[in-house]
Protein backbone atom coordinates (compact mmCIF):
# COMPACT_ATOMS: atom_id res chain seq x y z
CA UNK A 1 0.00 0.00 0.00
CA UNK A 2 1.47 3.36 -0.98
CA UNK A 3 0.14 6.82 -0.25
CA UNK A 4 -0.55 9.34 -2.97
CA UNK A 5 2.19 11.45 -1.42
CA UNK A 6 4.74 8.89 -2.65
CA UNK A 7 4.26 10.28 -6.14
CA UNK A 8 6.07 13.45 -5.07
CA UNK A 9 9.77 14.20 -4.88
CA UNK A 10 9.21 15.22 -1.25
CA UNK A 11 8.72 11.61 -0.23
CA UNK A 12 12.47 11.10 -0.47
CA UNK A 13 12.83 13.54 2.43
CA UNK A 14 10.34 11.83 4.74
CA UNK A 15 12.34 11.02 7.86
CA UNK A 16 10.29 9.75 10.79
CA UNK A 17 13.24 8.85 12.99
CA UNK A 18 12.65 11.54 15.63
CA UNK A 19 9.24 13.19 15.44
CA UNK A 20 8.33 15.94 17.90
CA UNK A 21 4.67 16.52 18.74
CA UNK A 22 4.43 19.96 20.31
CA UNK A 23 2.24 20.64 23.32
CA UNK A 24 2.05 24.41 24.04
CA UNK A 25 0.87 23.79 27.60
CA UNK A 26 3.84 21.59 28.48
CA UNK A 27 6.14 24.07 26.75
CA UNK A 28 4.87 26.95 28.89
CA UNK A 29 2.86 28.77 26.22
CA UNK A 30 3.39 29.86 22.63
CA UNK A 31 6.84 31.41 23.15
CA UNK A 32 8.04 28.34 24.98
CA UNK A 33 6.63 26.13 22.26
CA UNK A 34 8.48 28.01 19.53
CA UNK A 35 11.71 28.00 21.54
CA UNK A 36 11.32 24.26 22.12
CA UNK A 37 10.69 23.64 18.42
CA UNK A 38 13.79 25.58 17.40
CA UNK A 39 15.96 23.87 20.02
CA UNK A 40 14.69 20.50 18.84
CA UNK A 41 15.23 21.40 15.18
CA UNK A 42 18.82 22.34 15.95
CA UNK A 43 19.51 19.09 17.79
CA UNK A 44 18.11 16.27 15.72
CA UNK A 45 14.34 16.11 15.31
CA UNK A 46 13.24 15.28 11.78
CA UNK A 47 9.54 16.23 11.84
CA UNK A 48 7.49 18.59 14.00
CA UNK A 49 3.75 18.50 14.59
CA UNK A 50 1.57 21.19 16.12
CA UNK A 51 -0.97 19.57 18.44
CA UNK A 52 -2.58 22.21 20.61
CA UNK A 53 -5.69 20.62 22.08
CA UNK A 54 -6.26 23.45 24.55
CA UNK A 55 -6.14 26.20 21.92
CA UNK A 56 -8.99 27.81 20.05
CA UNK A 57 -8.86 27.67 16.25
CA UNK A 58 -7.56 31.23 15.86
CA UNK A 59 -4.76 30.44 18.31
CA UNK A 60 -3.85 27.33 16.28
CA UNK A 61 -3.55 29.52 13.21
CA UNK A 62 -1.45 32.18 14.90
CA UNK A 63 0.81 29.62 16.58
CA UNK A 64 1.23 27.81 13.28
CA UNK A 65 2.31 30.97 11.49
CA UNK A 66 4.90 31.74 14.16
CA UNK A 67 6.18 28.17 14.10
CA UNK A 68 6.47 28.13 10.34
CA UNK A 69 8.50 31.32 10.34
CA UNK A 70 10.75 30.09 13.14
CA UNK A 71 11.46 26.84 11.29
CA UNK A 72 12.09 28.43 7.89
CA UNK A 73 15.82 27.78 7.93
CA UNK A 74 15.42 24.11 8.89
CA UNK A 75 14.51 21.38 6.40
CA UNK A 76 11.96 19.89 8.77
CA UNK A 77 8.32 19.32 7.79
CA UNK A 78 5.74 21.13 9.91
CA UNK A 79 2.60 19.02 10.33
CA UNK A 80 -0.73 20.19 11.77
CA UNK A 81 -2.77 17.77 13.85
CA UNK A 82 -6.44 17.31 12.87
CA UNK A 83 -7.20 20.81 11.57
CA UNK A 84 -7.01 20.70 7.78
CA UNK A 85 -8.15 24.30 7.47
CA UNK A 86 -5.32 25.54 9.68
CA UNK A 87 -2.79 23.46 7.76
CA UNK A 88 -3.96 24.99 4.50
CA UNK A 89 -4.17 28.51 5.91
CA UNK A 90 -0.53 28.48 7.04
CA UNK A 91 0.63 26.31 4.14
CA UNK A 92 1.96 23.62 6.48
CA UNK A 93 3.78 20.62 5.05
CA UNK A 94 1.04 18.20 5.99
CA UNK A 95 -1.74 17.02 8.25
CA UNK A 96 -1.97 14.21 10.78
CA UNK A 97 -5.42 12.81 11.51
CA UNK A 98 -6.96 10.35 13.92
CA UNK A 99 -9.61 7.70 13.45
CA UNK A 100 -12.42 10.08 14.45
CA UNK A 101 -11.38 12.98 12.24
CA UNK A 102 -12.37 13.59 8.63
CA UNK A 103 -11.86 10.55 6.37
CA UNK A 104 -8.36 10.31 4.95
CA UNK A 105 -9.68 10.37 1.39
CA UNK A 106 -11.47 13.66 2.04
CA UNK A 107 -8.41 15.18 3.67
CA UNK A 108 -6.23 14.15 0.74
CA UNK A 109 -8.69 15.73 -1.67
CA UNK A 110 -8.41 19.00 0.26
CA UNK A 111 -4.64 19.12 0.73
CA UNK A 112 -3.64 17.74 -2.66
CA UNK A 113 -0.73 15.43 -3.41
CA UNK A 114 2.16 17.65 -2.33
CA UNK A 115 1.58 17.54 1.41
CA UNK A 116 2.14 14.70 3.85
CA UNK A 117 -0.81 12.85 5.33
CA UNK A 118 -0.38 10.84 8.51
CA UNK A 119 -2.93 8.61 10.22
CA UNK A 120 -3.06 7.27 13.78
CA UNK A 121 -3.76 3.58 14.29
CA UNK A 122 -4.06 1.66 17.53
CA UNK A 123 -5.42 -1.77 16.64
CA UNK A 124 -5.39 -4.48 13.98
CA UNK A 125 -8.75 -3.48 12.52
CA UNK A 126 -7.55 0.05 11.87
CA UNK A 127 -4.27 -1.20 10.41
CA UNK A 128 -6.13 -3.42 7.96
CA UNK A 129 -8.20 -0.53 6.63
CA UNK A 130 -5.52 2.14 6.12
CA UNK A 131 -6.49 4.03 2.93
CA UNK A 132 -4.07 4.23 0.02
CA UNK A 133 -3.96 8.01 0.27
CA UNK A 134 -2.00 7.98 3.55
CA UNK A 135 1.79 8.55 3.59
CA UNK A 136 2.76 7.36 7.08
CA UNK A 137 1.26 5.94 10.26
CA UNK A 138 1.41 6.94 13.91
CA UNK A 139 1.10 3.77 16.00
CA UNK A 140 0.29 3.80 19.69
CA UNK A 141 0.13 4.67 22.44
CA UNK A 142 3.00 2.34 23.30
CA UNK A 143 3.03 3.24 26.98
CA UNK A 144 0.49 5.08 29.15
CA UNK A 145 0.52 8.80 28.40
CA UNK A 146 -1.03 11.93 29.88
CA UNK A 147 -0.31 14.18 26.91
CA UNK A 148 -3.21 12.96 24.73
CA UNK A 149 -6.82 13.29 25.83
CA UNK A 150 -8.96 10.19 25.36
CA UNK A 151 -6.00 8.13 24.23
CA UNK A 152 -6.63 4.41 23.56
CA UNK A 153 -5.21 1.87 26.04
CA UNK A 154 -1.46 1.43 25.93
CA UNK A 155 -0.31 -1.31 23.55
CA UNK A 156 2.87 -2.41 25.23
CA UNK A 157 5.82 -3.70 23.22
CA UNK A 158 4.28 -7.05 22.32
CA UNK A 159 1.14 -5.61 20.75
CA UNK A 160 3.16 -2.84 19.12
CA UNK A 161 5.41 -5.38 17.41
CA UNK A 162 2.41 -7.39 16.24
CA UNK A 163 0.67 -4.31 14.88
CA UNK A 164 3.80 -3.02 13.16
CA UNK A 165 4.36 -6.41 11.50
CA UNK A 166 1.11 -5.80 9.59
CA UNK A 167 1.94 -2.31 8.32
CA UNK A 168 2.36 -1.43 4.66
CA UNK A 169 3.58 2.13 5.22
CA UNK A 170 6.36 3.81 7.21
CA UNK A 171 5.34 4.11 10.85
CA UNK A 172 6.32 6.11 13.89
CA UNK A 173 5.55 4.85 17.40
CA UNK A 174 4.12 7.28 19.94
CA UNK A 175 3.01 7.33 23.55
CA UNK A 176 5.09 7.62 26.71
CA UNK A 177 8.41 6.98 24.97
CA UNK A 178 11.55 8.16 26.77
CA UNK A 179 15.26 8.03 26.03
CA UNK A 180 15.44 4.87 28.14
CA UNK A 181 12.85 3.02 26.03
CA UNK A 182 13.85 4.16 22.53
CA UNK A 183 15.80 1.02 21.73
CA UNK A 184 13.02 -1.32 22.82
CA UNK A 185 10.48 0.56 20.73
CA UNK A 186 12.61 0.74 17.59
CA UNK A 187 13.28 -2.99 17.76
CA UNK A 188 9.54 -3.49 17.20
CA UNK A 189 10.07 -2.47 13.58
CA UNK A 190 8.96 1.16 13.38
CA UNK A 191 10.83 3.72 11.34
CA UNK A 192 10.96 6.20 14.20
CA UNK A 193 9.61 7.48 17.49
CA UNK A 194 7.32 10.40 18.24
CA UNK A 195 7.60 12.16 21.59
CA UNK A 196 5.84 14.91 23.45
CA UNK A 197 6.86 15.22 27.10
CA UNK A 198 10.31 13.74 26.48
CA UNK A 199 11.16 17.14 24.94
CA UNK A 200 8.29 19.54 25.72
CA UNK A 201 8.52 20.88 29.24
CA UNK A 202 12.00 19.54 29.83
CA UNK A 203 14.36 21.92 31.60
CA UNK A 204 16.74 21.74 28.65
CA UNK A 205 14.88 20.77 25.44
CA UNK A 206 18.07 20.89 23.39
CA UNK A 207 19.84 18.44 25.68
CA UNK A 208 16.75 16.23 25.85
CA UNK A 209 16.61 16.15 22.04
CA UNK A 210 20.28 15.26 21.76
CA UNK A 211 19.82 12.41 24.23
CA UNK A 212 16.94 11.02 22.18
CA UNK A 213 18.87 11.48 18.92
CA UNK A 214 21.81 9.53 20.30
CA UNK A 215 19.53 6.67 21.32
CA UNK A 216 17.82 6.64 17.92
CA UNK A 217 21.12 6.65 16.06
CA UNK A 218 22.52 3.93 18.29
CA UNK A 219 19.54 1.60 18.06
Amino acid sequence: MQGIGTQNAKMSTLDLSLYLVLDPVLCGGRKGMVATAVAAAENGVTMIQLRAEAMEKREWYEAGLVLKEALTSYCIPLIVNDHVDVALAIDADGVHIGQNDLPAESVRAMIGTKKWLGLSVSNVGQMKTVPDVVDYLGVGPVYPTQSKRNAPPALGLGKLADLVSRKCLPAVAIGGITAETVGDVLRCGVEGIAVVSAICGQQNPAQATRALREKVDGA
